[in-house]
Order: structure tokens, then C-alpha cells, then sequence
């Protein structure tokens, strides 16, 4: 028996009567992935860092501190964004565990630690999930969540919200593109990304993928979830406003001619940070897991010097160490 999507809306383009598609073509053609890993696999890739992953751990890391009242963001690996807004707490994609994999014996492994446990929260209030992919969504990391916050709210994309009831979560609201919700004197707002789910052979994009608006009385926030760089991607970012915070995904972008329908890479990542006026942006998506061909120090290094080709010296779009704060009152744009 065919699955039918119980979600589709004719009038929407990205809803399908088997589940979800882009505003923008996919650009892989059959055989890519056995392509992909045999290059991969020839190649012996990713290399390790330069310097190799102590010395790189030793630079870009350090142990998250949670002091203070202000308005914050800790950048804590990967996807994985802590976000201090008027006394919430809030965390992006949480993944904490040792694998994004459903094995634990095998599949991407940190090569960074964590640089806080969910046990040293005394606080969390709010989560938003992006996707389904284990390196954005892991069933560990939710369960410890919801054992130690049981009133934590998670918002999710369209066709998430039952894998998380299933969990026993109580709280969970979930939205289609460019739907809001009000929320602690917040509002939230899934907006477009260009990616795609699967968690499963039997699932793929039968749930939805986003990015998420988080505005305050005096905060734009954008957190892009995972997505590959489009033309209109800056005008769907925008749409709810001039940002006061981005967070542009930078990594897992090797090879190009594969991982571009999905994943940004540094020089795409600068040029969309021009389109939308240049906000403080802190690079994610890259630092933790190997899931493409460029070793852990690329990103950071192909950054600075798509920087510098753009002409551009600016200090607001600066890698942050792994576990490092800023204070988003003294963000300026």
C-alpha cells in the first residue's frame, strides 16, 4: 500500500502526495552516492586536520560557561546552538551523544567533545529541530532532555511532531513553512531550507526540513537549520525582517559537485551573508562530525579566505570556538 502524505495541500508546492520536495531543483542524478563513496573511499577522505584532531580540538574548542543573565549564544558544535533570550532558555538541533547514527558501534563519530551535558542546564525551555538527520535530531540527547525538563516545548517541521510524542513529550507544536507561534513573549517561524529528511530506508522527506525565525521585542534571529545555498534563500531569511543574528551553515560541502543541492559552502556561506546586509553571523555546521570529504579545519580556513577574496575584513562573520559565548545585546549591525 502506497503512504499518502496526510499533510499534502495541492495549493503548497513543496507538499507532495508522498511527502515534502524543495522550492529549487535537486541536482543529483542517479548513481551519485555510489559515485561519492568510491571517490571517498579511493581517496582515503577526510584527512584529519593539519596539525591533526588534538591540536585542532586544543584551538577550536573549550568548555561552555553559563554565567550571566544577559542575552546570549553559545555556539556548541555542529548545529547545536544555546540561546539565552529574556530568561529562556532555548537549544538549536541538540545532539550530544558520541555518534549521529542509530548504532552506537558504528556510523559519524565526534571528534570533538561536548562542551556542556545536559545535566549542567538548570534551565531549558524550548528546542527547534531543523530535520530529521541524526546529526540534527538525536533520540538520546531528546530523552535525556525530557527526563531532566519535562516541560520543555519542542517545535518541529511538519510530520515530526508524532516521533516525539511517541517519546512520551508532552509539549510539541509543530509547523509548516511560514507558520508562527507565540511563545514566552517569542514568536517562532519555520521558513524554507533547501535539504531534504530521511531517517530510515522507508522514510525519506516524508518529513519536512527548515529553517527557523526566533524573534523577540528587540532580536531577529536566524537559525538556517541545514541547507544548500539558493538564489532566493536570503529573500526567505528576510521576509519577517532585517536580522540582527544569523547562523550560516559552513561545512560538509566536499565534494562540491554532490553536496552543493544541500549543504553550503564557505564562499556560498560570505555571498548570502552579503545578500542580507552583513548581520553578525556565527558559522555552524562544521567542527564535530566528518560527514563530507574536507577535513575538521577547512571550513574555518576556506572562510577567512572567502573573506578576503569578497574584499571583506569585517568581524561579524568570525568562526566562534566550540563552547564560546557572545552576548547578543552588544551585537551591532
Amino acid at each position: 500500500m502506497r503512504w499518502k502524505n496526510p499533510w499534502f495541500d495541492p495549493q503548497k508546492f513543496h507538499h507532495q502526495i508522498d511527502g515534502f520536495r524543495n522550492l529549487e531543483s535537486n541536482l543529483r542524478k542517479p548513481g551519485d552516492v555510489e559515485r561519492w563513496r568510491k571517490e571517498r573511499k579511493a581517496q582515503g577522505l577526510p584527512h584529519p586536520p593539519t596539525a591533526g584532531y588534538a591540536a585542532f580540538t586544543e584551538q577550536w574548542w573549550q568548555k561552555a560557561e553559563l554565567n550571566g543573565r544577559d542575552d546570549r549564544l553559545w555556539w556548541l558544535g555542529h548545529a547545536t546552538a544555546l540561546l539565552r533570550i529574556n530568561g529562556r532558555y532555548l537549544l538549536t538541533d541538540p545532539v550530544f551523544s558520541r555518534r549521529a547514527s542509530p548504532l552506537t558501534i558504528a556510523g559519524p563519530e565526534r571528534k570533538t567533545p561536548t562542551p556542556l551535558r545536559i545535566n549542567e542546564l538548570h534551565q531549558l525551555d524550548a528546542v527547534l529541530i531543523s530535520h530529521n538527520h541524526y546529526d540534527h535530531l538525536d533520540s538520546s540527547t531528546v530523552r535525556q532532555i525530557a527526563h531532566r525538563f519535562p516541560d520543555t516545548h519542542f517545535f518541529v517541521p511538519l510530520g515530526l511532531k508524532r516521533w516525539f510524542t511517541r517519546r512520551g513529550i508532552r509539549h510539541v507544536t509543530e509547523l509548516d513553512w511560514w507558520q508562527s507561534f507565540s511563545w514566552q513573549e517569542m514568536t517562532f517561524t519555520a521558513v524554507p531550507a533547501q535539504h531534504w529528511s530521511m531517517r530510515s530506508f522507508w522514510d525519506r522527506n516524508r518529513s519536512l526540513w527548515c529553517g527557523w525565525i526566533i524573534e523577540s521585542d528587540n532580536l531577529r534571529i536566524w537559525f538556517s537549520g541545514d541547507t544548500g545555498y539558493t538564489s532566493g534563500l536570503a529573500d526567505i531569511a528576510l521576509r519577517r525582517g532585517p536580522l540582527d543574528v544569523a547562523l550560516i551553515p559552513i561545512g560538509a560541502y566536499s565534494p562540491r559537485w554532490f553536496m552543493s543541492s544541500h549543504h553550503m559552502d564557505p564562499q556560498q556561506a560570505v555571498m548570502l551573508w552579503q545578500q542580507l546586509g552583513k548581520p553578525f553571523t556565527v558559522p555552524i555546521h562544521w567542527g564535530v562530525f566528518e560527514l563530507a570529504d574536507e577535513s575538521l579545519d577547512m571550513p574555518p580556513q576556506e572562510l577567512f579566505a572567502a573573506l578576503k577574496d569578497a574584499g571583506e575584513e569585517s568581524g561579524l562573520f568570525v568562526p566562534l570556538r566550540i563552547g564560546q559565548s557572545l552576548p547578543l545585546s552588544k551585537v551591532e549591525v
